[in-house]
């Protein structure tokens, strides 16, 4: 494949929204191509290039990234969407939009923070204090005074 030239999208729309607007004035195609080529300051091959790139580009509208003219060799893969006028071929290239990616699926494993499980504070006991027993706690362990609750 040897590229030709190329043609972004947005200089496709405006020449599409401009070559419209002169349709509906009732202008004939030689005028419009005039119009375009004065517009766009286009003139021989790349004019009619031009041209045959907004025909393509008016077929393949939604999601179009811009229209590559380029010649392909005998026996070399044509692309599907290619369209082929004279020896030159109009080929539009698409935005690919990455789909989001699927939410995973809770099944109880995982998630969170990593670690050893459990629950508390490292140095908190069951029931007890992060900070060690209370006084009360002490006075009990050691049978004086009441027992906690």
């Amino acid at each position: 494949m040897k590229l030709v030239t190329e043609f972004p999208v947005f200089t496709l729309n405006k020449a599409l929204s401009a070559k419209a607007a002169l349709a509906t004035s009732g202008k004939t195609p030689e005028e419009i191509e005039t119009s375009l080529a004065e517009a766009f300051k286009l003139e021989g091959d790349k004019l009619k290039f031009f041209v045959n790139a907004l025909n393509v580009a008016g077929e393949n509208a939604t999601d179009l990234k811009r229209v590559f003219v380029a010649t392909f060799a005998e026996g070399e893969k044509i692309p599907a969407k290619a369209v082929q006028v004279e020896e030159h071929h109009y080929i539009p290239e698409f935005i690919t939009v990455a789909k989001p990616a699927a939410p995973a699926a809770k099944d109880g494993k995982g998630g969170g923070r990593g670690g050893r499980g459990g629950g508390g504070n490292r140095g908190e006991k069951k029931g007890g204090s992060p900070w060690g027993m209370s006084p009360e706690e002490i006075a009990a362990k050691k049978g004086k005074g009441p027992k906690p609750a």
